[in-house]
């Protein structure tokens, strides 16, 4: 009895995950009070972030919450940080956590429109190249008015209809039956190919969207979070902000944009996946389908939801609100004028976001730690120790390396608070700050495109319920987004360097 027992344990810990992976997180939890109590807090800090990664790269064999949560929960028995501490930076990334309960709920309610204007764009745009363009400049344009985070929701949204689409009839079922897009066993045969080649093209149009919220959000206040903490430490508005950030964000702009058409024109890391013939007709004959059944009822539902996407760029455009609060907002404006009033429909648009909301609990739990062991302590006062235009373009590869690693958030937060005292103490100029403000925004914001764990936009479309439909995993994203980490940095670079 007690053996039967102790191997169900054994078998209910983290679920089907692989044996060697289970393995492997009970490996972290043991090794990480001798890495403690033999070489200190610092290494072992440094040890739970390279675990944590381990964690987000294995996303597709195990959601990273659970094991990701047991290594954060470890880290506060054992002293590496604090619950006090976790919770303020919860407290501190508040406005994101509610984005992302509620934002990303109000784009599901929005999910009929949307997908009914993607359909008309993907199926009128024939040419793969111009439509991957399209979908990384309307990312890039959106997400310097908007949030990143919702561009992604919406691109992650219109692109989980077209799938689960083109998933039903290969599994050869009508449009209007329920189906599980994640159980490939009824997919016909011959539609395997098609299927594999589809996901590829959602591939490439998600990361060249997702490249595009980097471009853009790196432009302006709004762009993203960091940005509107730069902004005011350094007083500036608006438009002072766009032309601060110019010099570097608007070459790295025309550079991201030709690196996708360069991406798509040779078929380099992955890119250049068409939409084939069988997978077109089946969108055409879906929209001809939905077209043909739409009633009067469900033309109003459309027209409500365009209205209401107006006034979520509106409210957003203008900062009328906390991004969450505006996307409460779109909930109660997009069901109670189209019906939508039972609690469990209402309750199932929040599927999507609540588990990537723990996630990101987790992560500042990490975070936490991060700062009480002052693990990035060596990299900044080395580079404050710097002077003149040597310690700009260190403040930029800085920022970008830690990125990749780490939140962007957070590490703008550190830098900026630095550079800030280093102004009232009398160390730097006004000048000198202005532009080290510009190079921390600007090197948080563009090179940590190399990973999911720099950008929350990137973080959430690697953990969404698409990613594994598509076959998006931690290594295929890195690799997608390497061209684009390469050509952006460099040319970054060199703005920072001749042009700031």
């Amino acid at each position: 009895m007690n053996q039967s027992l102790t191997k169900a344990i054994a078998e209910n810990f983290l679920g089907t995950a692989p044996s060697w992976y289970k393995l492997t997180i009970i490996g972290f939890l043991i090794l990480n009070p001798i890495v403690i109590f033999t070489l200190g807090t610092f290494v072992a800090g440094w040890l739970l972030v390279a675990e944590f990664i381990f964690t987000l790269a294995m996303a597709l064999k195990c959601y990273p919450l659970q094991p990701g949560g047991l290594l954060a929960i470890q880290a506060v028995i054992v002293g590496m940080t604090t619950a006090d501490q976790v919770y303020y930076e919860v407290e501190h990334n508040l406005p994101v956590l509610l984005l992302l309960m509620f934002m990303v709920a109000g784009i599901f309610f929005l999910k009929e429109m949307l997908l009914f204007t993607f359909t008309k764009i993907l199926l009128g745009v024939r040419s793969k190249i111009l439509l991957s363009l399209l979908f990384c400049a309307v990312s890039a344009v959106l997400s310097a008015f908007l949030d990143a985070l919702t561009v992604t929701a919406v691109v992650i949204t219109v692109a989980e209809g077209f799938y689960a689409v083109y998933h039903k009839v290969a599994s050869g079922k009508g449009y209007d039956i329920s189906h599980d897009a994640s159980d490939d066993e009824l997919v016909e045969t011959l539609y395997r190919e098609d299927l594999d080649q589809f996901r590829a093209f959602l591939r490439n149009l998600m990361m060249h969207a997702a490249v595009g919220t980097a471009l853009g959000g790196v432009m302006t206040i709004v762009g993203e979070p960091q940005n509107l903490l730069i902004a005011k430490e350094a007083g500036w508005e608006f438009m002072e902000f766009f032309w601060r950030m110019a010099p570097i964000s608007l070459p790295v702009f025309v550079v991201g944009l030709a690196t996708c058409v360069m991406l798509e024109y040779f078929g380099w890391f992955g890119y250049g996946a068409d939409l084939r013939p069988g997978v077109r007709k089946v969108l055409e004959e879906y929209d001809d389908f939905e077209s043909a059944r739409r009633t009067v009822r469900d033309k109003a539902i459309l027209l409500v939801q365009a209205a209401a996407a107006i006034v979520l760029v509106i409210a957003l455009g203008n900062h009328l609100a906390e991004v969450g609060i505006i996307g409460l907002m779109i909930i109660v404006l997009a069901t109670s004028l189209t019906g939508v009033i039972e609690e469990k429909r209402i309750g199932h648009a929040f599927e999507e976001a609540l588990p990537f909301t723990s996630l990101l609990v987790v992560f500042f739990g990490i975070v936490a730690v991060i700062q009480d062991q002052s693990l990035f302590d060596p990299v900044t006062n080395l580079v404050l120790g710097l002077e003149g235009d040597l310690r700009v373009v260190m403040f930029f590869i800085a920022n970008g390396v830690l990125s990749m690693i780490s939140d962007n958030v957070f590490v703008a937060t550190v830098y900026i608070g630095e550079v800030k005292e280093a102004l009232l103490n009398g160390t730097i100029v006004r000048e000198e700050f202005e532009l080290l403000a510009v190079a921390i925004n600007t090197g948080t914001n563009i090179p940590s495109v190399a990973t999911p764990n720099g950008q929350a936009a990137f973080l959430f479309l690697l953990t969404s319920a698409l990613a594994p439909l598509i076959r998006l995993s931690y290594g295929r994203m890195v690799l997608l987004a390497l061209p684009y980490t390469i050509t952006m940095t460099t040319t970054g670079l060199l703005a920072v360097i001749y042009l700031l």
